[in-house]
C-alpha cells in the first residue's frame, strides 16, 4: 500500500480516536487519558507482538526505551495543551516539530521547499488563533514541547523501524517502556476507570483508533521513507482531518481552507514520494 494511503488510514483512526476521547475529558484529566492510551495500546501490542520471543540488542533495546519515553511525553504533553489551546491552533503550532526535521534533514530544494509549502498550508487548514492570559501561556508551552517531542519521534522512529527487532515489535517495547515510565505521575489519575465499565471500553477504543493502529502504521511508513519524506507525509493528517469534516459532518472547507489543501497536497507531489522511498536492504542507521 502506498505511504500517502498508509497515512489517510492512520489519519482517519486517529480522529475517530479523538472524537471518543472528547467525552472522557470531562471525567479524567487531559494528562491521565494520555497515559491511559499509552498504557492500553502497550498492553495491546505487547500481546499481540510478544517481544519477550526476540532477540534484543542492547543498543535496540536502549532506541526503542527513549523513543518510549519521547512517545508518551509528545501525547501527553499534546493532550495538556488543547486543554488550554484551540485543536487548530495546537496541531499548528506543533507542525513545527516536523517542519525542523525536513529542514535539517532534506538533501536538496524539494525537500525543503515542500516542506514550507506544507507548513504554511497546514497553518490556514488549522486556523490559528493565538490568545493571551495564564492558560494560553501553560498551552503554548506544551504544545512547543509536543512540537520537540515530534521532531525526536519522527527520527527515533525511523531508527526503531528499521532495527532487526524493530517495526511493531520495537514499537510494542516503546509503549511500554512510556507506560512505565509516566505511571508514577498519571496512574493515580486514571482510577474512575476502575469503577466504570463503559468509560474502561471507551479507553480501549481510543487506545486502539489513537495509537495501536496509527503508530504501527507509521512504523512501516518510516521503514520506507527518508524523514524528510515523512516528515511532509505529516501534513496530510489535518488535511485528511478537513476532508473527513467535509464527507462526515458537513464541515465543508472554504476559502483559505481550500487553498491549504491545495498547498499540501501539492507539496506531497513536490516531494516525490516515488523517487525518495528507501530500500528495504539499506543497512539500518546505527542506534
Amino acid at each position: 500500500m502506498p505511504a500517502p494511503l498508509l497515512f489517510v488510514v492512520s489519519g482517519l483512526t486517529q480522529y475517530l480516536g479523538a472524537a471518543l476521547a472528547v467525552g472522557i475529558f470531562g471525567t479524567i484529566a487531559a494528562a491521565s487519558v494520555a497515559w491511559l492510551r499509552i498504557a492500553v495500546a502497550a498492553v495491546v501490542l505487547v500481546v499481540w507482538q510478544r517481544p519477550w520471543r526476540s532477540r534484543w540488542h542492547l543498543p535496540d533495546l536502549r532506541t526503542a526505551v527513549v523513543f518510549g519515553a519521547v512517545l508518551a511525553l509528545m501525547n501527553v504533553s499534546f493532550y495538556i495543551a488543547i486543554d488550554y489551546l484551540p485543536l487548530g491552533t495546537a496541531v499548528a503550532i506543533e507542525f513545527l516539530g516536523p517542519v525542523a526535521v525536513a529542514a535539517v534533514t532534506g538533501r536538496g530544494w524539494r525537500d525543503r521547499v515542500g516542506i514550507a509549502v506544507a507548513a504554511v498550508g497546514v497553518v490556514l487548514l488549522a486556523g490559528v488563533s493565538l490568545e493571551t492570559g495564564p492558560d494560553a501561556l501553560i498551552g503554548l508551552v506544551a504544545i512547543l514541547v509536543s512540537a520537540a517531542c515530534w521532531a525526536a519521534y519522527i527520527l527515533l522512529g525511523r531508527r526503531v523501524a528499521r532495527a532487526a527487532n524493530g517495526g511493531i515489535t520495537g514499537l510494542s517495547v516503546a509503549m511500554a517502556a512510556g507506560a512505565v515510565l509516566f505511571a508514577p505521575f498519571l496512574a493515580g489519575g486514571a482510577a474512575p476507570v476502575l469503577h466504570d465499565a463503559r468509560l474502561a471500553a471507551l479507553v480501549v477504543a481510543i487506545a486502539v483508533c489513537s495509537s495501536v493502529v496509527p503508530y504501527a502504521l507509521e512504523q512501516v511508513v518510516l521503514r520506507r521513507v527518508r524523514a524528510a519524506t515523512f516528515a511532509v507525509l505529516l501534513a496530510m493528517l489535518p488535511a485528511t482531518a478537513a476532508v473527513v469534516g467535509a464527507v462526515m459532518l458537513q464541515q465543508v472547507p472554504h476559502g483559505l481552507e481550500v487553498v491549504g489543501l491545495l498547498l499540501v497536497s501539492g507539496a506531497i507531489v513536490l516531494t516525490g514520494l516515488d523517487r525518495e522511498d528507501v530500500p528495504t536492504d539499506e543497512a539500518p542507521p546505527p542506534a
